[in-house]
């Protein structure tokens, strides 16, 4: 058989090839032209719907607002997703908690969870008190899904014309929508939250059902939740027997119980619940006649003290507790007892002192908020500020607001340095120009001052020093490269910063050493209690025992060991330096007499954040001002308000009371003189203290009498021999036995 030869198939191949590219040209020539046709076909489709002149102008207007508006419901969506993220299956269970706090001597102080009184049924509340709330807070409940833009509109309209806020723009939905789930934190981002919750609400409850929970829920003043407790509490008498005149003082507390509050400012109740019973005439719900008794005869409230309220800090105590009931750890019960480490007498002067400092220096200095937060050494919650006015906004700026910390940050820097063995106090380091990449710090007065002991260099709180630390703790590490060696450094000390107490994420970048990454002043005052305990971790707590209805201990703090995170040398050495700052630094107005006092301000860029963070061996305070919107203060320092704010509230709690000394440094003055002495000296001034004209020692035993009285009359729970009802209220002898170790105690002479 003869095969083809080299040549025959090399022709056979050229023109499969020209047959092959002549199908491909001819393919692509028949689909061009029947797209073509096809696309004629089209057109002259399309011609018939083709429009000219205005309805041209009016297509394309509203082909951009649909392009416009899907682009904004995608945005809208996407900030949602956190307000999705706050709804379950079981989120109207959530508050089913019925807590009773105590403060450290056993007083009760406040309630939370469904100590909202719901003990009334809708139809039992009064007619008066609904068309009340309505006509002033949301004249279209009934009308509107959720959000009503025609109320809002009229809302601001008559506001303008008023020259005040005599009606609301947000719905009773969308209120409720921010008591449930949101704060009061005034950002888009809540109000977009706030608008798809109220869209929520009324998707999965009755407009009857929205509006009890409202009424139930609501902060009235005074400490009073739901109208039904604040019935009680402004006018002593149950809901059902409130007059018109009463029942428009109180719907005028729900947009503001602390401006309208009639037990702290009656004029300013009566003229709102004046507007109220206006708004009720407008609104067609009674006749002009009706309201003139109400108004030629005005509600007249009990006779009431502002009685300090701790509200901030039994919010925060309930969340606290609630996460532990979340977490399986209290039994499943829901009808609790928790006794705190709540100090009234602090608590009550850190509120003078706060708003007397607002009031007096507030607008020289361009600031509108403060917090403050004081513990014992060992994380116990003494007191707490979150705001300047919890009536005015319950978003609690010493739990839940981020802020940037400045120098205030620095201490867990030379931890970490000291922690490392390479540093020592007296270690001399350079204040000199440094970079990394193109980011040059600078000190605050623009200047350098060379070589210098480290604890004159934290004192002077030198910003080009932590950025140096944090390079050398790298090269420590074998790290050649400084860039690198920093960003190796700045792992260690976030590390230290977490083991103390910081809780918040921490973004490296290379001004984390000089305080650049937000923190909350909660964990400041937390991380700083690790230098006055010893070296422990301090988790901030506010429960120190916790009982269930039947009386039963399901919880004692004292239960939890804890743990070293700082040598014994480190504490004593921060000690030293940290004692420094108060004495011959920034820190020189929260010097106490006679007591070792150690601290740290702190100061952000343009003046937006300043702070005071200080201890003894007896409590640990951290103080923040600001603005919430993040604005600059009138070049406000940590070492002025601040620091004047932690020696004010500190100076009287130190009144009275054994004097401890702070780990490794030497006795205090103040001390040294009561171990001579034989015990606590009281003060020679009976008005130096903030407390009246006792001591601090003879306020504690007070409060030891007072949780004696309330153990004897509070009655037993059943089941325990004695007639009682279900709620928790046995007082076993360990309790009994504390209040008398508080009145055994030496008692200070005025």
């Amino acid at each position: 058989m003869r095969l083809p030869n080299f040549t025959t198939i090399k022709t056979r191949l050229e023109r499969a090839a020209l047959a092959f590219d002549a199908w491909v040209n001819a393919s692509l020539y028949d689909s061009g032209r029947s797209t073509g046709e096809a696309y004629e076909r089209f057109q002259r489709f399309m011609a018939r719907f083709a429009v000219r002149g205005w309805k041209r102008v009016a297509l394309d207007l509203t082909s951009e607002a649909a392009t416009i508006g899907t682009v904004g419901l995608v945005g809208l969506l996407a900030l949602a997703q956190s307000a999705f993220q706050l709804t379950s299956d079981n989120w109207l269970k959530q508050q089913d908690l019925a807590i009773t706090f105590l403060d450290r001597y056993g007083t009760e102080v406040g309630r939370r969870g469904i100590k909202h009184d719901d003990s009334l049924s809708l139809d039992q509340f009064p007619d008066i008190m609904i068309k009340a709330l309505i006509s002033t807070e949301d004249r279209r409940f009934y009308e509107h899904y959720g959000i009503d833009p025609i109320g809002t509109a009229r809302a601001l309209v008559n506001n303008s014309r008023g020259g005040g806020n005599t009606q609301g723009g947000s719905s009773i939905t969308q209120q409720l929508a921010k008591n449930l789930f949101l704060t009061n934190e005034r950002s888009l981002e809540r109000k977009v939250n706030e608008a798809f919750l109220a869209f929520w609400l009324e998707s999965h409850l009755t407009k009857n059902e929205i509006l009890k929970l409202y009424l139930d829920r609501a902060y009235m003043g005074g400490g009073t939740f739901g109208a039904v407790a604040a019935a009680d509490y402004y006018f002593g008498k149950p809901l059902k027997d409130i007059s018109l005149a009463e029942a428009a003082m109180l719907a005028g507390l729900f947009k503001a119980p602390t401006k309208y509050a009639p037990h702290v400012n009656l004029p300013a109740a009566r003229a709102r619940a004046a507007d109220v019973l206006h708004n009720m005439v407008e609104a067609g719900f009674v006749t002009e006649g009706q309201i003139q008794t109400a108004l030629r005869n005005p509600a007249t409230p009990v006779t009431r003290t502002r009685d300090i309220t701790a509200d901030y800090y039994l919010d925060w105590a309930f969340g606290q507790v609630k996460a532990m009931a979340d977490a399986g750890k209290l039994r499943g019960d829901r009808v609790l007892t928790v006794k705190t480490p709540l100090d009234l007498a602090v608590q009550k002067r850190a509120d003078e002192v706060v708003a007397d400092i607002l009031r007096k220096s507030g607008d020289v200095s361009d600031v509108d908020e403060a917090a403050v937060v004081i513990l014992d050494p060992d994380g116990a919650l003494r007191a707490m500020v979150g705001g300047a006015d919890y009536g005015e906004s319950q978003f609690n700026r010493a739990t839940d607001a981020l802020r940037q910390p400045g120098s205030s940050f620095k201490p867990y820097v030379y931890a970490a340095a000291l922690a490392s063995g390479q540093f020592k106090p007296d270690t001399t380091v350079v204040d000199s120009p440094v970079c990394i990449g193109n980011w040059c710090p600078q000190n605050y007065g623009r200047s350098y001052s060379g070589r210098q002991p480290m604890w004159l260099a934290v004192a002077k709180s030198v910003n080009t020093i932590p950025i140096k630390i944090s390079i050398q703790l790298g090269k420590a590490m074998g790290i050649s490269h400084e860039a690198k060696a920093a960003k190796a450094g700045r792992a260690k000390i976030i590390a230290m910063a977490h083991s103390m107490g910081i809780t918040t994420p921490l973004v490296d970048t290379v001004s984390l050493p000089i305080g650049s990454d937000e923190v909350t002043v909660l964990d400041q005052a937390a991380g700083y209690a690790v230098f006055a305990n010893g070296g422990f971790k301090a988790k901030p707590y506010a429960a120190t025992e916790i009982r269930n209805s039947s009386g039963e201990v399901i919880y004692r703090h004292a239960d939890e060991a804890p743990e070293r995170v700082l040598s014994p040398q480190v504490v004593a050495d921060m000690n030293y330096m940290l004692n420094k700052v108060v004495e011959e630094g920034t820190g020189r107005r929260a010097q106490l007499e006679g007591i070792k006092v150690a601290g740290k301000s702190g100061t952000t860029n343009a003046y937006r954040d300043a702070w005071f963070v200080g201890y003894t061996g007896n409590y640990v305070a951290a103080v923040w001002y600001g603005n919430d919107d993040h604005t600059s203060t009138n070049k406000l320092t940590g070492g002025s308000l601040p620091a004047q704010t932690w020696h004010d509230v500190m100076e009287p709690a130190h009144q009275g009371i054994e004097i401890k000394g702070l780990p490794g440094l030497k006795e205090s003055p103040k001390a040294a003189a009561q171990a001579a002495a034989g015990g606590v000296i009281a003060p020679t001034d009976p008005n130096a203290s903030a407390f009246g004209k006792i001591s601090r020692r003879s306020f504690e035993v007070i409060g030891g009498l007072n949780g004696l009285f309330k153990a004897a009359e509070r009655p037993r729970p059943a089941g325990t021999g004695g007639a009682g009802g279900d709620r928790a209220s046995a007082v076993p002898a360990r309790e009994v036995a504390e209040g008398a170790r508080a009145v055994g105690g030496r008692i200070g002479t005025p």
